[in-house]
């Protein structure tokens, strides 16, 4: 009868199971992938902290509507101008002391929270390069329009710098 050596088969079968790596590299791994969600998470955190605060609205600074009255009957397309004193007119970009710029709010409230970015679509109009007046095209009927001052970056500054106005469109 002949003798089957099980050594080289056992060998073989530790060698298949095992995916070279020993208890200290997946220890090391496992600590790689830990600093690495940590330093992540710090990343973030950073970028999050690196944002200026909502600046502080100067005493007596205010913004309106130039040409629009409450209850004001209007034809549609028609010309708003924006008017603000107390705090510099300026562009979207970046955050500067006292300045900012205007959007007119269509149908969308009084006012957005201060620091709450100013959305963008067909009921947020932005105005970041500086305009003072727009032309609207509103459908038939009554609308408040609000005229909203945010900072460079479109953070509102909240009902202190807004103003509403209803007007009604004429066919």
């Amino acid at each position: 009868m002949r003798k089957i050596d099980l050594i080289p088969f056992l060998i073989l079968g530790l060698v298949a199971c095992n995916d070279g790596r020993t208890k200290d590299t997946e220890n090391a791994v496992d600590t790689a992938a830990a600093a690495a969600t940590t330093d992540t998470m710090h990343h973030h955190a950073d970028a999050a902290q690196a944002i200026e605060p909502l600046p502080a609205i100067p005493d007596g600074a205010k913004v309106f509507f130039v040409n629009l009255k409450n209850d004001q009957k209007i034809k549609s397309p028609f010309k708003v101008e924006m008017g603000v004193s107390g705090i510099a007119l300026d562009t979207a970009g970046a955050i500067k002391p006292a300045s900012g710029h205007h959007h007119i709010l269509i149908d969308a409230g009084d006012s957005l929270t201060a620091g709450t970015v100013v959305p963008k679509d067909s009921a947020h109009l932005h105005f970041g390069n500086a305009q003072k007046e727009a032309e609207l095209k509103l459908t038939p009927g009554e609308h408040k329009l609000t005229l909203q001052y945010a900072d460079g970056i479109h953070r509102s500054y909240g009902g202190k710098l807004a103003a509403s106005v209803t007007v009604t469109v004429q066919k």
